[in-house]
C-alpha cells in the first residue's frame, strides 16, 4: 500500500513486530452471552465480598484504579507492584502488601493480574516467585491483562496444573471507565471461576462476556482494539485534512459526534488532539502492542487486514519519535511528521 511505502523505510528494526506462532485449532468464540451489573452492592453482599480474599497484581493505570473500587466495595484486598511504591496509595486506603505475586496467590482465594504486556503477564505467573508457585487447588487466577492467545493458553496451563482454576478476562476501556468503574470484560475459561468472580467484575465494570475456551477473550480483545486503533488514525486523518483545506476542526469533531459514525472516542480525544495535547489515558506503545498482536493473530489464520496493518506503521512510527508514553492519540504526530515531509 502507498502508506506502507511511505513510512517502513523509517521503522527502526527493533519496532517490527515480532512472528506469533498459529494456535487456533477451531473455530471461536463456541459460547457468548452478556450479564450486566445493575445494583450497587449491600451490607450484606459486602460482607460476602469481604469473606473472599482478593489478590491483585499490577499498579498501571488500569489495575490501580481497579484495585481501588475493590477496596471502595468493601473487599479484602492485596497488592502487589514491581515498583512498590506504586502500591502505596492502596495500602493507604486499606489494602495488604505482598512482595512478591508467589506471596499473593498463596495467602488470597482469588488473585487478578493487570500486566503490561504478553512477557510481563508470563513472567509475572509463571517466573520465579510467580503466581503458579503460590497458587493451588480451589483458587483462581484471572489474567486481566491484554496479550495474545497463545500466551494466556500457556498461563492457563501452569495454574491449571496446580488444580486452581484460570480465567482470562481482559477489558475493554481506558483509564476513566476504569476509575468509574464502568470496564467490559471478556472473559475465556473455567465457567465455575467465572461465576465465583462475577460479583467481582460487576464491581470493576459494566458487563461481561462469557466467550468459551481460553483464547477467545484474548482474541476478542485483540480485535476490539485494532478496530480502535484503525479508528484512531483515521480520525486523525480527518483532523489534519479539515485543517489543511481550511475547515475548522473543532466543528469537525462537533458534526461526527452529531452522526452515525460517533463514538465516544471522537467527542472525547477530538478537543485536546486539535490543541496537540495527548493526556495519556491508553498509552501508545500499548495500542501499538495491540495492533502487532492482533496482526499475527490474522496471520495465523490467513486473514488479510490491510487497513490496521498500515494503521500499525503509524503507531510504529510515532513509537520512533518518542511518544510511546503518550496517549495513543498522539499517532496524529506521525502524520504531521509526513505532511511536513511531504511540503
Amino acid at each position: 500500500m502507498a502508506l506502507c511505502s511511505i513510512f517502513c523505510p523509517r521503522i527502526p528494526v527493533r519496532f517490527r513486530p515480532k512472528p506469533i506462532s498459529p494456535f487456533l485449532s477451531k473455530p471461536l468464540f463456541p459460547l457468548s452471552y452478556r450479564v450486566y451489573s445493575s445494583l450497587p452492592p449491600t451490607s450484606s453482599t459486602k460482607d460476602e465480598l469481604g469473606s473472599v480474599s482478593i489478590g491483585f497484581l499490577g499498579m498501571g493505570i488500569m489495575g490501580s484504579p481497579m484495585a481501588q473500587n475493590l477496596l471502595k466495595a468493601g473487599c479484602d484486598v492485596t497488592v502487589w507492584n514491581r515498583t512498590k511504591s506504586k502500591c502505596d496509595p492502596l495500602v493507604g486506603l486499606g489494602a495488604k502488601y505482598k512482595s512478591s505475586p508467589e506471596e499473593v496467590t498463596a495467602t488470597c482465594d482469588l488473585t487478578f493480574a493487570m500486566l503490561a504486556d504478553p512477557e510481563s503477564a508470563i513472567d509475572v505467573a509463571c517466573g520465579k516467585n510467580g503466581a503458579v508457585s503460590g497458587i493451588s487447588s480451589g483458587k483462581g487466577y484471572v489474567d486481566v491483562s491484554t496479550v495474545d492467545a497463545a500466551s494466556s493458553i500457556l498461563i492457563s496451563k501452569q495454574i491449571k496444573d496446580t488444580g486452581a482454576l484460570f480465567l482470562e478476562a481482559p477489558v475493554s476501556g481506558s483509564k476513566k471507565p476504569a476509575e468509574d468503574g464502568q470496564l467490559i470484560f471478556l472473559t475465556a475459561g473455567d465457567k465455575l471461576l467465572y461465576e465465583k468472580a462475577a460479583p467481582f467484575l460487576d464491581i470493576m465494570g459494566k458487563s461481561r462476556f462469557y466467550l468459551g475456551d481460553v483464547g477467545n477473550g484474548a482474541a476478542m480483545k485483540l480485535v476490539v482494539n485494532m478496530i480502535m486503533g484503525s479508528m484512531m488514525a483515521s480520525f486523525a486523518e480527518g483532523i489534519l485534512l479539515s485543517q489543511k483545506v481550511g475547515l475548522d476542526p473543532n466543528v469537525l469533531v462537533e458534526v461526527v459526534s452529531q452522526g452515525a459514525i460517533n463514538a465516544p472516542m471522537y467527542s472525547l480525544k477530538g478537543p485536546s488532539m486539535i490543541k496537540s495535547v495527548y493526556p495519556t489515558a491508553f498509552p501508545l506503545k500499548h495500542q501499538q502492542k495491540d495492533m502487532r498482536l492482533a496482526l499475527g493473530l490474522a496471520e495465523s489464520v490467513s486473514q488479510s487486514t490491510p487497513i490496521a496493518a498500515a494503521a500499525n506503521e503509524l503507531y510504529k512510527v510515532a513509537k520512533s519519535y518518542g511518544l510511546s508514553d503518550e496517549d495513543f492519540s498522539a499517532v496524529m504526530e506521525a502524520l504531521k511528521a509526513a505532511r511536513s515531509q511531504q511540503s
